[in-house]
């Protein structure tokens, strides 16, 4: 009897004792987890973000899906220009006089691949709508919003954090949803652009987007 209540408190021991360390590095290993992820994810994002901004450089309007947006990348030009200011005298007729009359000329130099300007020898971005350690794809969609009687073109791509995290403790995944903090992704998703609102920002801190050279 003695040697099956030390085993049973042995079990009990050995129970307790995994529970209070998994409490402590259940949250770790998250945090880990969801770091490595989010920085793959919103660096997917950032490309989406390029091409589309780049899209609607040439276009003036983004791409609503990515077959459009593969097949802009692979075929499209980016126009060089050089404007410099000029002036010319133009006689005014309400005032019978020459006049000078100041200019900016705008002269055309060429042209260069987009996909050369953003992605150099890199092909990633035939890949830029899967996202990383699943088998989903991006939401993406693109449209026009009204501001002060102005139409202006926005696009928005998001993931949600379960498709992310789709493995992980869903307890901690639960509060992961629900985050607000200034140094952390929050809400349910992880979002670039808007289609409510004339932004191309993601909702991610600047942590992750220290040394990027982001196309202006």
């Amino acid at each position: 009897m003695k040697i099956a209540l030390q085993i049973v408190l042995w079990i009990l021991i050995i129970f307790f004792g995994y529970k209070v360390y998994d409490s402590i590095n259940g949250p770790i290993e998250f945090n880990k987890v969801k770091e490595q992820r989010y920085a793959e994810v919103i660096s997917k994002l950032k490309d989406i973000r390029d091409a589309q901004l780049a899209h609607r450089t040439v276009t003036g309007k983004f791409a609503k899906d990515f077959n459009g947006l593969v097949k802009f990348i692979d075929t499209a030009h980016f126009t060089l220009v050089e404007k410099r200011d000029s002036s010319y005298m133009e006689f005014d007729k309400t005032y019978q006089i020459d006049m000078l009359r100041e200019v900016v000329v705008v002269d055309t130099l060429g042209t260069v691949p987009v996909k050369d300007s953003l992605f150099k020898t890199s092909d990633r971005y035939r890949s830029m709508m899967n996202v990383p350690n699943t088998n989903a794809k991006f939401e993406m969609t693109a449209g026009t919003v009204d501001k002060n009687g102005y139409i202006v073109p926005v696009f928005e791509a998001k993931v949600k954090k379960e498709v992310v995290l789709h493995d992980q403790n869903k307890d901690l995944l639960s509060q992961e949803k629900e985050l607000v903090s200034v140094d952390g992704v929050n809400g349910p998703e992880i979002i670039v652009g808007s289609m409510t609102e004339v932004s191309t920002n993601g909702n991610w801190p600047t942590i992750y987007d220290a040394g990027d050279n982001k196309l202006k």
